[in-house]
């Protein structure tokens, strides 16, 4: 008898499975279940049979071989899985109740179409597996940042090329005004996978952590760790603030992030298409960190106006005003975020006209400020010095003739209308009186 054609031989699969196992980077045992598996449904459909199939694939003879199986019972429930033990006797002598029975099949009646099914069962679970083992890939990159090559582009989001898989960076993961053509090579974070149908890997240009890998990859001294990074916050593609300290003494956090003549900020300006980025000294103290997150704004004093509701008051002059509140507010919203407190600016001339007021009058009003007897001694207690006098060191944060002593000479040569002279006889004025309450 001429063997039948239609038969696949079992060591032409297996050098399939084997080549497949390869290219595919799946474990040989795991296609040999999933061939198998195909192979067994598609004899069920074919057999219109509901019962149980089990596939053998013999790599010394090169069959396939495929039987029901039914399980022996003493007496029958479902026919199509189990057969009774008088029945089963009759074929084997040697069985007994609970023994599985093997009952093969003539498999040149399958023909083409059950194979055909074989094989696009197997095609499809070997793609569930090439989609499960890129998604777990990929799952464990997050955050990672990758460089991927543009594919196309679909409603506003480019399409990128990642090689096992494609990714996508939407419209609102892209910075503001960048342009991009077909092949041009992109820098982006991981941020999310998405895992219908095929597996998509979502990047992102604008996520703060994107500007974290990028300072790790330019500065050492933040790769290993000797420089940290604080906290972020970005409006991409305009400005960002990045708060920074070091862990040793002799390292400058701010000089090691810009690097010498900027060399090292300038490669992460470069990949964000120009966004400007302010790097701020990190410090505990909130009103320090706070003036210093003012940047480039200088700042003349930085009070807590509010400590229950984290809010700050800022001091600057007429000339830093604009510079402290940014374009479009941008400055001072960018500093509040990345100290966590609402910043309010002030210019100091409105500051003083504010302090008059709660004093109790404007300029020309001789009445004596309303203030609580425990904040110290009044500065209007002595003598020589007049209500505009009081009102210009009350806006500079001296409300006492204590404050006033304990300050030096330089500080109170910063109080605006006040020469190192000036300074120096208040001074002297206010340790003579204090002496004088003393005694």
């Amino acid at each position: 008898m001429a063997k039948d054609t239609t038969e696949p031989s079992a060591k032409v699969l297996l050098s399939a499975i084997h080549q497949l196992a390869h290219e595919k980077n799946i474990d040989e045992e795991v296609i040999m279940e999933m061939l198998k598996d195909a192979m067994a449904n598609a004899a069920s459909k074919f057999y219109r049979d509901d019962g149980e199939f089990e596939v053998e694939i013999s790599e010394e003879t090169g069959t396939i071989d495929i039987s029901a199986v039914k399980i022996v019972v003493e007496e029958v429930e479902d026919p199509s899985v189990e057969i009774s033990l008088a029945d089963a006797l009759e074929l084997d002598e040697s069985v007994s109740v609970g023994d599985r029975m093997k009952f093969p099949k003539d498999k040149s009646e399958m023909g083409r179409i059950a194979a055909n099914a074989a094989k696009q069962v197997i095609v499809q679970k070997v793609r569930e597996f090439e989609r499960f083992n890129i998604y777990k890939e990929f799952e464990d990159r997050i955050n990672e940042v990758v460089n991927v090559t543009v594919r196309r582009f679909e409603r506003g989001s480019i399409i990128v090329d990642m090689g096992k898989t494609e990714g996508v960076i939407r419209r609102e993961n892209m910075l503001p005004r960048e342009r991009y053509n077909v092949g041009d090579r992109i820098r982006a974070v991981i941020i999310e996978i998405q895992k219908t149908g095929d597996v998509q890997v979502e990047l992102s240009r604008t996520d703060p952590k994107l500007l974290i890998k990028l300072f790790e990859m330019e500065v050492p001294e933040v790769y290993d760790g000797t420089v940290m990074i604080r906290n972020i916050v970005r409006e991409p593609g305009d400005r960002s603030k990045i708060a920074v300290f070091s862990n040793e003494n002799d390292v400058d956090p701010i000089g090691a992030c810009v690097g010498v003549a900027g060399s090292r900020i300038k490669a992460v300006l470069k990949e964000l298409r120009g966004e400007k980025i302010d790097v701020i000294k990190y410090e505990d103290d909130i009103e320090h960190f706070a003036a210093n997150a003012m940047s480039p704004s200088k700042v003349l004093r930085m009070t807590i106006a509010d400590k229950d509701e984290k809010r700050l008051e800022a001091i600057v002059s007429e000339e830093q005003y604009s510079l402290a509140i940014g374009t479009h507010g941008q400055n001072v919203r960018l500093a509040s975020k990345l100290v966590g407190w609402t910043i309010d600016v002030k210019k100091e001339a409105d500051k003083k006209i504010e302090i008059m007021a709660q004093m109790g009058g404007d300029e020309g009003d001789l009445a004596e400020p309303k203030r609580d007897p425990a904040d110290g001694t009044a500065i209007s207690e002595m003598t020589g010095v007049g209500v505009k006098t009081e009102a210009k060191l009350a806006a500079s944060g001296y409300t006492s003739v204590e404050t006033i002593a304990s300050a030096t000479v330089e500080e109170l040569s910063d109080v605006s209308g006040f020469g190192h002279k000036s300074a120096e006889k208040l001074l002297l004025k206010a340790k003579k009186f204090l002496e004088g309450e003393a005694k």
